[in-house]
């Protein structure tokens, strides 16, 4: 047996081949919608069965295996320009006009005050603009963009701005596309290293895998260059330090709510366990002051307000108004659409109470997880790249039932119609996770027995 354990290595690799070899032809092939979605769908199979494989591999060769990987699987992403999402050229636009010393708040892309800093990469000529491509935006006065929404203006935090003014600042000027997905990339490959650090001294070292390999990461966080990277790898420290250091820990997650909203909803894991109101006040105090500190320079040197769309772009996806799109698909299942909104704030409350109360003080992560997961099976959101975070609690925590909401957000972004079918299914795979798992704990050990040919000697 001690010889054959290095052969377990083999099946891992090979599949991690499979998978890199996978998610490349996707990016770099043209299928979209539900074309893709299948295509990704067999990248999660890869990636499912590699990590299964990994579990099997000696101890002494996880970490480099899971390096390795991380590695290879990030590198795909690098292989095309964004396929599934424009966001980053807005990434790019904003970081171009804070280099011009123009805060990003104050003027749309379409704003003719800011033409001087077009070219015809973020704005093609009409040659390019007659092609009638989807991607494409029309610009007010005649023209296209690449940049989605060039009429509204930028809903991005501080730190996301901050972080679009240092890629452009390290940047070629010919870098395009790649400038972003290779900060992506190395963002990307950060949160692995993170997790692997936290992870080996809090939980087995093969976990950091379910984020290193996952398709989701080399398709949002580095083909897509999504920013929601640079959150995680923020909520990830913040919630590896909260317990021991709570100033800390709420600094670092001020900066990941600085980087992208969402991670806000990590308050009731941080605070898990905590009774006395000094102690939450040593998290809640340095978060808020940080996310204030953030937005103050930009607050200073904006005209306008620094909250640009986000009022805009809530109702835009109906999260005020159930009945305008796909949100909250599951409730609406069972409740009127007008009650939606109050069943899933009041849901998520009372989720947070009892994650503050009851759960484990020494696994932040843990309540973390829960609320995240819960609050995308209540809200149905329809952007995939929201639950890069998500990915990420998993691997802290171990329950891989919850990458099947991340799945379920790819297939509400790819396929509309199939939100309610995708979050229904993902559902049911946390819930039988809950029973597994409930169910395991409430089995007596089995009476221990001796191996074959030896005896049990009673004194």
């Amino acid at each position: 047996m001690t010889r054959a354990r290095p052969a377990a290595v083999v099946p891992p690799v090979l599949l991690l081949a499979a998978l890199t070899g996978a998610v490349a032809a996707l990016l770099h092939g043209g299928a979209r919608g539900p074309g893709f979605l299948a295509g990704y769908t067999a990248a999660w199979l890869l990636f499912a069965t590699a990590v299964v494989c990994l579990r099997r591999v000696p101890a002494r060769a996880v970490v480099p295996l899971v390096l390795a990987g991380a590695v290879a699987v990030t590198a795909s992403g690098l292989v095309a320009a964004p396929r599934t999402s424009t966001d980053s050229y807005r990434y790019a636009w904003d970081g171009r006009v804070q280099a011009a010393g123009v805060s990003p708040y104050d003027h749309t892309p379409s704003d003719p005050a800011l033409a001087g800093l077009r070219d015809p990469w973020l704005f093609p000529g009409a040659t390019v603009c007659a092609r009638e491509d989807p991607d494409l935006a029309p610009v007010a006065g005649g023209g296209c963009t690449r940049i989605n929404r060039p009429a509204v203006h930028t809903v991005y935090p501080p730190v996301a701005e901050g972080w679009f003014l240092l890629v452009h600042t390290l940047s070629p000027a010919a870098s395009r596309h790649k400038a972003l997905q290779t900060g992506g990339a190395l963002l990307s490959l950060a949160v692995t290293g993170l997790l692997i650090v936290v992870l080996r001294r809090r939980g087995p070292t093969w976990r950091a895998a379910l984020w290193a390999w996952c398709p989701a990461v080399p398709v949002e966080g580095v083909d897509n260059a999504h920013v929601d990277v640079l959150a995680v790898l923020f909520a990830v420290a913040a919630l590896a330090v909260v317990a021991q250091r709570r100033v800390a820990g709420g600094v670092l997650l001020g900066f990941a709510v600085a980087a992208k909203l969402l991670p806000a909803l990590l308050v009731p894991g941080a605070l898990t366990g905590v009774r006395k109101p000094r102690t939450a006040l040593a998290v809640l105090a340095p978060a808020a002051a940080t996310v204030v500190a953030l937005y103050l320079p930009y607050v200073l040197l904006s005209e306008g307000s620094v909250l640009g769309y986000l009022g805009g772009y809530a109702r835009e996806e109906g999260y005020d108004d159930a009945s305008a799109g796909g949100r909250y698909a599951l409730l609406r299942l069972v409740l009127p659409d007008a009650w939606a909104l109050v069943a899933s704030a009041a849901a998520l409350a009372a989720l947070a109470l009892a994650i503050w109360w009851r759960g484990d003080p020494g696994r932040p992560w843990s309540g973390a997880l829960v609320t995240l997961g819960v609050a995308f099976l209540l809200l149905t959101p329809g952007y995939s790249w929201y639950a890069l975070l998500l990915v990420a609690l998993v691997a802290l925590d171990g329950r891989w039932e919850w990458l099947a909401v991340a799945l379920a957000g790819a297939v509400a972004y790819l396929v509309p119609d199939a939100t309610t079918a995708g979050y229904g299914v993902a559902a049911a795979a946390v819930c039988g996770g809950w029973w597994g798992r409930g169910r395991a704990a409430r089995r007596p050990a089995a009476p221990w027995r001796a191996p074959a040919g030896h005896e049990i000697v009673r004194g």
